[in-house]
């Protein structure tokens, strides 16, 4: 077995030793029940990991990860994990969670190709063709990739309360939150986008405020910047 892989399962057994050495049991309670309170809904980035952002130990959040945090109304995949966290699980949060930076939504907002991906990437493209003049409209990429993160949380929370999995649990009265947030890999803080929904009636006006939001934000921003006046050239010497 190559060095580096046997250095992981030494990190490993130290990690297992050093959670019973604080938590005496801990592993054997883990194998009587599982009774995560929230879905992770986030991307498959190696710097975005659910547990250790949150502050959670293993047991505590179930997750779903795939390139750009996405969710699609024909992913059985997607849709198999909301089913059994919320059905078998009873989940009470369901979390969207995007990151700045994302190299899906880069591509996506560039039109990047980048090989079998890119047929997923279609449906953040979706969501760029749905908000291209607001997009286009702002100042300079960086702002641009910013934004597209955080209406890509919108849109897939918006999609998340649109499958049949939570609009059923709704209709037989579950008590079910569906939140959209945004991790910040340059601070390593979460940002709640205030899209909340805790039942169907409250999706459109939920996802409207939320957008509103977003958009009076980026647009304050974009106004500042074009206050700031260009740096003057040096005068030429004579």
């Amino acid at each position: 077995m190559p060095h580096r892989l046997r250095d992981l399962l030494a990190r490993n057994r130290d990690w297992a030793r050093s959670v019973e050495a604080r938590r005496p049991g801990f592993f054997t309670g883990l194998l009587a029940q599982q009774a995560p309170q929230y879905l992770w809904i986030g991307c498959a980035d190696s710097r975005v990991p659910a547990n250790e952002i949150l502050g959670l130990l293993p047991g505590d959040v179930f997750v779903h990860r795939n390139v750009a945090n996405v969710v699609v109304h024909s992913d059985l995949n997607a849709l198999s994990v909301m089913q059994y966290a919320i059905d078998e699980l009873h989940v009470r949060h369901v979390i969207v969670v995007g990151h700045y930076g994302c190299g899906g939504v880069t591509a996506a907002l560039l039109g990047r190709r980048v090989g079998l991906v890119d047929n997923w990437l279609r449906h953040v493209q979706d969501v760029r063709s749905k908000h291209r003049a607001w997009l286009d409209a702002l100042r300079g990429d960086e702002t641009r990739l910013a934004a597209l993160c955080e209406l890509n949380v919108l849109e897939q929370a918006l999609n998340v309360c649109g499958t049949t999995v939570v609009q059923d649990a709704w209709a037989r009265g579950q008590d079910v939150v569906v939140h959209g947030w945004v991790y910040g890999l340059h601070d390593g803080l979460l940002q709640d986008l205030e899209m909340t929904v805790q039942h169907t009636g409250q999706v459109d006006e939920a996802y409207a405020r939320a957008l509103a939001a977003v958009r009076r934000r980026y647009d304050a921003s974009s106004a500042a910047a074009a206050l700031v006046p260009p740096p003057t050239a040096p005068h030429p010497r004579r």
